[in-house]
């Protein structure tokens, strides 16, 4: 016991006021004693930690914080934000029709001054511009990747929504009719509906029969977030409010599911793209009446022994195109992981 307990203890209940006030004097934090840590002055504030748990911040702050501090994510976000300002900026640059034809400038290689004009990167066997093609062809793969991914998006939420929501025989029925499609080989279900169609050889009708046969993973993923949040309380708070199926489905099911659904866009817009090249390589993609990556690839395969600018450019682009997209997907993926615990402010 202190020193001034024991001479209060003395004192008994003579004056229990002052016995009282006289303990409180001494007690830290007490009276006008200031606790350990406390502000030393008027103009003085206690020093704050720069490390701070993720709960300090908002959700959208802690994910964008671990997404821009990726250096590997960023890496390949600004090689692909590169390489579609070549694809679409580019043109604005070099005025030159991919289209055009030049009998005078067939199959010249890179930096060669024909007919009063140099093709950097070469001609091909009918003379049109390698570079004009390289930026025609990121136009058009590009435009294939939103289509498909577009399709599949809105058919794989829808089914997989419906599916994990309601459950039951609705359940059943979308999922073993799924689980049918998977048991079949993707790209011959590819190759089949494109060589009945021939006349969907387009950019456009590559994009929309990918992206009819490119949904069924995003339902199983959607109908598994959906089967665990519709358990959770404020699911239940929303039914007792007397919240609508759909009221329910687009403003709280989604929404908490859209970390899982923006990591499956990244990576089905690469899937899209190698499907693309895949298709038009064997023959069922896109026709010699437009242009893609692909077919660019595809042409350039057939000559690569006496040509081989035509099928090394393509090839590279195509590559850069795939090595900065899967990255840009991993950063996003573990941007959402809540196992990151701590962030730097």
């Amino acid at each position: 016991m202190s020193t001034t307990e024991d001479r209060l203890a003395t004192q008994g209940s003579a004056d229990p006021e002052a016995a009282h006030n006289e303990v409180a004097a001494v007690q830290p934090g007490a009276g006008g004693a200031p606790p350990p840590g406390a502000a030393k002055g008027a103009g003085e504030s206690a020093p704050v930690d720069r490390e701070f748990t993720v709960e300090a911040r908002s959700q959208r702050q802690q994910i964008l914080s671990r997404f821009f501090h990726n250096k590997l994510a960023m890496t390949g976000l600004v090689g692909f934000l590169l390489l579609l300002a070549f694809g679409f900026v580019g043109p604005l640059i070099y005025r030159v029709n991919y289209l055009d034809l030049s009998s005078a400038a067939q199959s010249v290689p890179p930096g060669t001054n024909q007919g009063g004009r140099v093709y950097p990167l070469g001609s091909d066997a009918i003379g049109r511009d390698l570079l004009a093609g390289l930026m025609l062809g990121i136009q058009r793969s590009t435009l294939v990747v939103i289509i498909a991914v577009v399709i599949s998006l809105a058919l794989g939420l829808f089914v997989g929504a419906l599916a994990g929501y309601f459950g039951k025989w609705i359940d059943n029925t979308l999922m073993r009719f799924v689980d049918l499609i998977l048991t079949i080989p993707l790209l011959v279900v590819l190759l089949i509906v494109a060589s009945n169609f021939p006349n969907a050889r387009t950019a456009v009708g590559v994009a929309i029969i990918l992206g009819l046969f490119g949904w069924l993973d995003l339902s199983r993923i959607v109908r598994s977030q959906f089967l665990s949040l519709k358990e959770r309380e404020f699911i239940e708070a929303a039914h007792a409010l007397g919240a609508s199926n759909w009221r329910i489905i687009t403003r709280h099911l989604i929404p908490n599911s859209l970390g899982t659904i923006i990591v499956w866009t990244t990576l089905a817009a690469a899937g899209a793209i190698l499907a693309e090249a895949t298709l038009t390589f064997l023959g069922f993609g896109v026709g010699p009446q437009d242009t893609s990556l692909g077919a660019l690839i595809s042409d350039g395969v057939q000559a690569a022994s006496t040509r081989p600018w035509l099928f090394y450019f393509p090839g590279l682009m195509f590559l850069l195109i795939v090595l900065a997209i899967n990255p840009i997907g991993d950063g996003i993926r573990d941007a959402f992981d809540p196992s990151n615990k701590r962030v730097r402010a």
